[in-house]
């Protein structure tokens, strides 16, 4: 078994509860890591063996495009959408964090993990 971790993706969208939230929008950032065995791909040194991490990019930048109230349901549907699109995850964790939330004070970031 091994660990992909694709760290620090970078989005601009428009999810929130609040009307202006999804009007004006925030930057979000999405960690999210896939354990997948890695034993055939580390010897054949062919992509189509493997976890393709350029694909779970796809999947998680095409979520974030559609707008939400809660980030459990960003999460979620991202987990979602990856057990439904690829083949090999065993588990997937996933972190998105709202930067500089509405929240009435100074706050660097607000995060939801979820594991699948």
């Amino acid at each position: 078994m091994g660990l992909i971790q694709i760290e620090n993706m970078e989005f601009y969208a428009f999810h929130g509860h609040y009307k202006e939230e999804q009007i004006v929008g925030n930057k979000f950032i999405v960690d999210l890591t896939i354990e997948a065995d890695m034993s055939i791909p580390s010897k054949s040194d062919n992509l189509k063996d493997a976890v393709n991490y350029q694909k779970a990019y796809q999947i998680v930048k095409s979520e974030m495009e559609k707008k939400s109230y809660l980030l459990e349901n960003i999460a979620a549907r991202i987990l979602d959408a990856l057990y439904s699109e690829m083949t090999g995850i065993k588990k997937a964790k996933i972190r998105v964090s709202k930067m500089n939330p509405p929240m009435g004070g100074k706050i660097g970031s607000v995060s939801v993990v979820m594991e699948k």
